[in-house]
């Protein structure tokens, strides 16, 4: 027997439900038929009639209400698209007590088809209105048992910003959670003042002083937000308010994200300093990434890091053949082979620890595996450190790209992406110098393999982005700590900025990138506005619920060694050519000879084992001139000549 749905955990044995319906349908005929014959007695003289309408009144709303299943129903979640199905079952009725009763009464000299039609027409008005009637008392009589046994003091108060579909169906959702009340609807401006939807009133706000009006009068806790929070937006603006005032935020997938069968309100949580990008979010092609990679054998190099792992969790779902995670750090690589054994378990996956420093390492591989397109994301990445580690950073930037685009040329395969920096143009540190070095070494393989220079099939292609939001050892994660510890945040400079994506985005443009590709090219991304990192600190601070400089303080400490106060902006127009993405273009770069690169990077691999360091750094500066050391003590090289 079907169980008709009140509420979570609220039911309403189905034949119930259609005994009610039934009922209600036959006394909204029987009222039609008693007003028919008050006005006009005279119509109806015969008592036979008043049967045969009862009797049909009684089989037409079984029949019409039992086919259309209007008895099965999700009652608490009543939207105007059941509405239509009671609509459709009123009009069925209607249909059938039409041709019944002109069988049963036309050719006895009971009624006539102008009666009939006259009747039925008005009976549809009443039964429906009289279903809709029963439905909204449901729906009544289910919020006043709800709120008996919860109490709604322990129920967080919220407004959900926006009026469309998405805000609209979340707060239906939340009748039935047991964490958060809706109390209304919040909208930017006066356009929707005094109006009620889905039974709730929308508010309006055009200033701070409202919200915190709003949050007294209300007593509301938090504001949940069902859209992507865009600085161009009212929305972004509302954040800042809320932040002012001490109100929670909140953000919730769209009804069409709720996926895998999740119950209603599944998925709520705070908002967090990835919601605050301040733009919109790219747009991807999925499907087309999809074409380009099912059925085939990935390698991803890094694989534990930040971006690989995210790499690997992208790729498990666009139906590759197998996948190859290499990574020489033990721990992490056994945590990401956890979670993959876990969330794809029909994945063919193989994890392999390994360092792209060592040849035969990697040969066995690409021997064993045969991959056929490789990300390499393998790196050191940390400005700072890698300054005081030169030698390591060329062994795995420079010549760990090397050895992975020499295997990928050597066993065929089709396409090597590697994942570089922003840090890459016109560096001003260690690290961002091997990225280029590396870049350079690519290009100049691919360029040899398409001018027949050397024997290979391989596309080679290089992405640059910029900073990833939340990666390990990020900011981020590190502001985060300093704030759960109490502060105080350290930020290098009041006016350093830098270009930020979220590591999901980075990872699908990357891959976009791939499939793009025709030839050996540099993609670079427009990363939008950069935003100051004291900024960042702020919004970390407030949204963790504590006031800047009162609670926890924002302490500058100088920059660091090699660090720059503006990264480079990657999409300038002057220096990219567009693509058929709007928001990937290729990079104009400078073209090196295949041998002479070659000669450089065993020149630096030999100087770097031998921890031959100044020789090192000058035959870098040498061979990219526009490497300029910044707050390093690299910078007494920058007047060597070379």
């Amino acid at each position: 027997m079907f169980l008709v749905k009140l509420g979570q955990n609220s039911y309403l044995k189905s034949t119930v439900v259609l005994a009610l319906d039934v009922f209600i349908s036959l006394l909204a005929s029987i009222s039609v038929l008693m007003f028919a014959y008050a006005v006009a007695p005279s119509a109806f003289p015969y008592m036979a009639f008043y049967v045969k309408w009862t009797v049909m009144a009684v089989a037409s709303s079984v029949v019409a209400l039992y086919v259309t299943r209007c008895y099965r129903l999700i009652i608490r979640y009543t939207t105007l698209k059941e509405f239509g199905r009671l609509s459709l079952a009123a009009l069925f009725k209607e249909v059938l007590m039409f041709v019944g009763m002109a069988a049963l009464t036309v050719d006895k000299g009971e009624s006539n088809f102008t009666q009939i039609g006259s009747l039925t027409g008005i009976d549809f008005f009443v039964t429906l209105g009289a279903l809709v009637i029963l439905r909204v008392l449901m729906l009544d009589v289910y919020l006043f048992v709800r709120r008996q046994i919860h109490s709604e003091d322990k129920l967080i108060k919220v407004l959900v910003y926006g009026t469309d579909g998405n805000a609209a169906s979340l707060v239906m959702r939340l009748f039935d959670s047991k964490q958060y009340r809706p109390v209304g609807f919040l909208k930017s401006g006066s356009e929707f003042k005094n109006q009620i939807l889905s039974g709730l009133p929308i508010y309006h706000f055009t200033n701070e002083e409202e919200i915190q009006t709003l949050k007294e009068t209300l007593g509301i806790d938090g504001i949940i937000f069902t859209n992507k929070i865009d600085s161009r937006d009212d929305n972004y603006k509302l954040i800042k308010f809320c932040q002012q005032t001490g109100i929670r935020m909140y953000t919730a997938p769209s009804i069409d994200e709720i996926k895998d069968g999740k119950a209603p309100g599944v998925g709520i949580r705070k908002i967090n300093i990835e919601d605050l990008l301040g733009r919109t979010e790219i747009k991807i092609s999925m499907d087309e990434i999809k074409s380009n990679v099912s059925g085939k054998t990935i390698l991803v190099t890094g694989a534990a890091g930040s971006i690989g792992s995210e790499l690997c969790r992208q790729m498990a779902k666009l139906g590759i053949k197998e996948l190859i995670m290499f990574d020489n750090a033990e721990t992490p690589l056994h945590n990401v082979r956890l979670e993959f054994e876990d969330n794809f378990p029909g994945l063919r996956f193989t994890p392999v620890v390994g360092d792209v420093r060592h040849v035969e390492r990697l040969d066995y591989v690409f021997r064993r595996f045969r991959p056929e397109i490789v990300f390499h994301a393998a790196a050191y990445k940390h400005v700072p450190l890698m300054e005081e580690n030169p030698c390591e950073a060329v062994l795995v930037n420079v010549v760990g790209s090397r050895n992975v685009a020499d295997m990928c040329m050597a066993y065929g395969v089709e396409k090597m992406v590697m994942i570089s920096t922003d840090k890459a143009v016109n560096p001003t540190n260690i690290m961002g110098c091997t990225k280029r070095l590396a870049e350079i070494y690519v290009q100049s393989l691919g360029l040899a393999i398409e001018n027949k220079e050397i024997d290979g099939k391989t596309r080679f292609v290089t992405t640059r982005f910029g900073n990833v939001l939340g990666s390990s050892g990020s900011v981020i994660p590190r502001f985060t700590e300093q704030i759960e510890k109490g502060g105080p945040v350290t930020v290098t400079h009041p006016e350093i900025t830098r270009f930020f994506m979220t590591i999901p985005e980075a990872c699908r443009l990357v891959m976009e990138a791939a499939t793009m590709v025709a030839g050996t090219q540099i993609f670079v991304f427009d990363m939008g506005m950069p935003i100051k990192i004291a900024d960042l600190a702020r919004n970390m601070i407030q949204l963790a619920g504590y006031e800047v400089d009162k609670d926890i303080k924002i302490v500058y400490s100088g920059l660091r060694p090699g660090e720059k106060l503006y990264e480079e902006v990657l999409a300038k127009k002057e220096d990219t050519i567009p693509t058929v993405h709007d928001r990937i273009f290729v990079a104009k770069v400078r073209q090196y000879d295949y041998k002479d690169i070659c000669d450089t990077v065993n020149k630096l691999e030999h100087l770097s084992r031998k921890a031959e360091i100044p020789d090192m750094v000058i035959l870098m500066k040498h061979t990219v001139p526009e490497f300029k050391s910044k707050h390093s003590i690299f910078e007494k090289y920058d007047t060597v000549d070379h």
